[in-house]
């Protein structure tokens, strides 16, 4: 284990943190040194003086093990997240040591679930910085790092492989510095597209460079208490649907988009389904909706049931009606979907898109194979052959996936939490979704969770982000180690 070089990538990965927390001081700054100055500026202070001090001793070189790669993405994040609630520890209010680390964590993984009940009384510098967390935690705090390590390293190439879901690599047929200027291109434009889009539609700029970076990263940390509802604009829930859905597609296609001037990309597999389940789960929670009656005429329960399924399935999380007054139908939907959700090469969470279509192929052809034993039967995915190695990959994912929620599910119901809010916030925390039912809904938040429950989400949260392997690995890394 090269300790130096893990060191030194760390600390790089945590003076992206920093510049980040610098942008949150100068807007502070424009606003008149609101009170997240102080707490901003020691942060960035203590964050620039930590990620800066390895490089002293090491400038890091190309002789790093694949071991290497794994502990430095499980610290880059956890480092991450540490580093990340100082600002909200020294600023106070209701942000206790759990509750910093919850917000952190969220922030960092996308997952967008929060402690707050009044988030309108965090000052703009506190708010973006929240949202900044978001912006690191989507592209990925290896992303971020990278970008900075040399081209030539191959210790890059192989954190870029350890990064990308290994279902997402198909789309992306570069080398790995090309694929990070991909993934950053795809996610700058949309930021700005969208931003500007809100602004258009009436939101100030600052919300709607925020709501724009949540949106981006499907991560749904707003800035007001009624998330998107507060706003009560079709126009802003039209745009924000739009750019979920673009948000939680695999990059790789949309930057083929852009790159041929064509739609042909849509008609990829994967694309396909995925955008076919959005279309069947809204109409049926619409359905559900209007059945129930209380949501207005077909145009308006067709947006909050589109609006919200899109938000779950894209695991942004926002808001724009309350779901806790939601049927139980439409409520079992939203949460289907939270265990669906996106695509691989996005910046979504959950079993993925790809892998259900994957694992459903599969499964077709197992019967078939039953049915004719001495025939040969080949799962594809377009003009692609999925290897009956990758399908066992998956399957074997979604086990573990299962497994994890089973898992944490009773932990947490073991701290004292009710069965329907510890199943939602279990599912919601692993598919780093953000929202359940009841309490934990769209206009709800986690403020009254015992804090050990709160902090196996954060667990929960984390294993998720990471897809479970590299921290699995890492962990009997360690035990190997002490063994």
């Amino acid at each position: 284990m090269n300790i130096k070089n893990i060191s030194a990538n760390i600390g790089k990965a945590l003076l992206v943190n920093a510049l980040f927390m610098l942008i949150s001081v100068i807007i502070s700054a424009i606003n008149g040194f609101d009170s997240g100055f102080t707490p901003l500026l020691i942060s960035f202070l203590i964050t620039t003086i930590v990620g800066g001090f390895p490089h002293i001793f090491s400038r890091g070189s190309s002789q790093d093990s694949i071991q290497d790669g794994y502990i430095t993405i499980v610290l880059a994040w956890l480092l991450s997240f540490i580093f990340g609630m100082l600002p909200y520890v020294l600023w106070g209010g209701e942000f206790t040591i759990m509750n910093a680390w919850f917000e952190s964590v969220s922030g960092y993984t996308t997952t967008g679930s929060t402690i707050l009940t009044d988030i309108e009384a965090l000052p703009h510098s506190l708010l973006f910085w929240r949202s900044s967390t978001h912006f690191i935690g989507g592209l990925g705090v290896i992303v971020f790092l990278l970008l900075i390590l040399p081209d030539s390293s191959s210790f890059k190439f192989k954190l870029s492989n350890l990064e990308l879901s290994s279902i997402a690599k198909d789309g992306y047929r570069y080398k790995s510095s090309k694929t990070v200027k991909v993934i950053i291109s795809i996610y700058l434009g949309l930021t700005v597209a969208e931003s500007l889009c809100l602004w258009i539609a009436g939101m100030s700029s600052f919300d709607a460079i925020n709501h724009a970076m949540s949106t981006v990263a499907t991560g749904g940390f707003s800035t007001r208490n009624l998330s998107i509802m507060h706003y009560d604009s079709v126009a802003i829930d039209i745009i924000i649907m739009v750019f979920m859905v673009l948000a939680s597609m695999h990059f790789g296609i949309i930057f083929a988009i852009f790159a041929q001037k064509s739609l042909r990309p849509l008609t990829n597999p994967v694309t396909k389904y995925y955008l076919g389940v959005i279309l069947v789960l809204s109409l049926m929670v619409t359905a559900s909706l209007m059945h129930t009656g209380g949501h207005g005429g077909f145009g308006e329960a067709l947006l909050e049931g589109s609006f919200q399924t899109i938000s779950f399935i894209s695991t942004t999380g926002f808001g724009q009606s309350d779901t806790a007054m939601w049927p139980a139908l439409a409520t079992a939907l939203l949460i289907f979907a939270s265990i669906h959700c996106g695509c691989a090469g996005s910046t979504t969470g959950g079993i993925k898109s790809d892998r259900m279509l994957i694992a459903g192929k599969g499964l077709t052809a197992e019967f078939r194979r039953k049915l004719s034993p001495y025939s040969v039967f080949k799962v594809r995915l377009g003009n692609t052959v999925i290897e009956d190695e990758d399908i066992s990959s998956v399957f074997l994912f979604i086990v573990l996936y299962i497994i994890l929620i089973f898992t944490t599910f009773v932990a947490v119901m073991m701290c004292g939490v009710e069965l329907g809010e510890a199943f939602s916030g279990t599912v919601s925390s692993i598919g780093n979704v953000g929202p359940g039912i009841g309490e934990l809904g769209t206009m709800g938040n986690f403020a009254s969770q015992p804090e050990p429950a709160k902090f196996i989400y954060t667990i929960a949260m984390f294993m998720g982000r990471l897809e479970i392997f590299p921290v699995l690995i890492v962990l009997s890394l360690m035990f190997k180690r002490n063994r």
